[in-house]
């Protein structure tokens, strides 16, 4: 069996489309003969990430990163993340002369700035020098490929989502909440633009499931709105089967796999023409993109939820998987200095 070594700072217990993401391809790969394991925060000690209490932070050490990574007998190597266990596997590999592939799952620069005061550009170039050595820099969708070239990105390959239609599909269920119900799902943090959709004057009800550093403070000034927490699996599933309408006022996400989720729950997504909900959706009559997030809110509540799950079915992660590996794959043996030697047929096989 093929085996990939994912290497990544975002993992359980975070729930986050990053972990979701991971943990499905890998599910996926299986089914045609890929091993996908993971090296992860999970093999180290951890400390609570700055401004973000319920996210940790691994302190990986380069010894145990080596003997991990050796004792693995891999194929192709991926670091999924730029945190502390990305950064010393990259030094792994670079030291060993050893090809890796990344991806580009969080725009850091606008996360950043919103919470201190270093500017956008710095942080745009560390990121570049993180993903300068990779043979593919992964991106979830056309635009950001196309925003990652023209930031000065080399190597940037299109690697789509997916979602699992058995467990997220439409159903009849009943929250008792006035309706009609208006759902936002994800981390309750600064960077979610929550506020522009809690601001929004909409009959029914505003629901958010999640949780995160800024959920109590919102709390406090929304105390119409409804706040679930974070809801997982079969629950989260009938929440948007609950729903009408999808609500998405993030413009940071690089995706937003909650979009194919409430999609496959037959729910019709109203957000910003931002990158993420404009690449999901695109021209496709299943959500409402518009700088007046409470007009496509209520646009929205027209649009047939059989469009939505129909359109949800094409994107499935057997697909998916199957792009990541065949970019997992397709690496070339490199030098200590980090220059390609020569292409190599099946992946190679790093530890002896």
């Amino acid at each position: 069996m093929t085996h990939i070594l994912v290497a990544t700072d975002a993992w359980h217990p975070q729930v986050n489309g990053v972990v979701r993401t991971l943990a499905m391809m890998a599910q996926a790969a299986k089914g045609f003969g890929v091993d996908v394991s993971f090296l992860t925060p999970q093999s180290f000690r951890t400390f609570a990430m700055p401004s973000y209490p319920d996210l940790r932070l691994a302190l990986p050490y380069p010894a145990k990163i080596a003997e991990l990574i050796e004792a693995a007998k891999l194929d192709s190597i991926h670091i999924a993340t730029e945190g502390p266990v990305g950064l010393l596997v990259r030094r792994y590999c670079r030291k060993h002369g050893l090809p890796f592939t990344t991806s580009f799952h969080t725009r850091f620069p606008e996360y950043v700035s919103a919470r201190s005061p270093i500017p956008e550009a710095w942080v745009w170039r560390a990121l570049r020098w993180f993903h300068r050595p990779s043979q593919a820099v992964m991106a979830a969708t056309t635009a950001l490929a196309i925003e990652l070239r023209m930031r000065g990105f080399r190597n940037v390959v299109l690697w789509s989502r997916g979602v699992d239609t058995a467990l997220f599909h439409p159903r009849a269920v009943d929250l008792c909440l006035p309706q009609p119900v208006f759902l936002s799902v994800g981390r309750v943090a600064v960077e979610k633009n929550l506020e522009a959709f809690l601001d929004l004057d909409l009959p029914g009800t505003k629901l958010v499931v999640g949780d995160g550093p800024a959920r109590a403070a919102l709390e406090r000034k929304y105390p119409k709105a409804v706040f679930l927490g974070a809801r997982h699996g079969e629950e989260l599933a009938e929440i948007y089967a609950a729903a009408d309408v999808f609500v998405f006022p993030s413009k940071t996400d690089t995706f937003g796999l909650v979009l194919l989720e409430a999609l496959a729950s037959g729910l019709p997504v109203a957000a910003f023409p931002v990158t993420g909900p404009r690449d999901v959706i695109g021209a496709a009559p299943v959500g409402v993109l518009d700088d007046d997030l409470g007009a496509a809110c209520l646009e929205a509540l027209q649009i047939s939820p059989q469009s939505c799950t129909e359109f949800a079915a094409a994107h499935t992660w057997e697909a998916s998987a199957r792009v990541f590996v065949e970019h997992a794959l397709n690496v070339r043996a490199v030098d200590p200095e980090g220059e390609a030697v020569e292409f190599v047929a099946e992946g190679p096989h790093f530890a002896a």
